[in-house]
């Protein structure tokens, strides 16, 4: 692991993890150029993969009530 040095102390660069002691898995998806476009259009400058993973579990969310009822 890399590390950098800020204010004389050593920390791991890169992003941090989304939520600590839960595991993480990279999936890619395929997207039209248009839908990636409106998508950063909305979610702002490199906010891609939180409005994704945010859709994802309201979508999640709704199917799963669904099912239920």
């Amino acid at each position: 692991m890399t590390l950098a040095m800020e204010s004389g102390r050593n920390r791991p660069m890169g992003r941090p993890p989304l939520k600590r002691n839960v595991e993480t898995v990279v999936t890619t998806v395929r997207l039209t150029a248009p839908v990636a476009d409106r998508i950063d259009a909305i979610a702002g400058p490199n906010k891609r993969s939180d409005f994704i993973r945010e859709a994802i579990e309201r979508e999640l969310k709704r199917r799963e009530r669904e099912t239920k009822g």
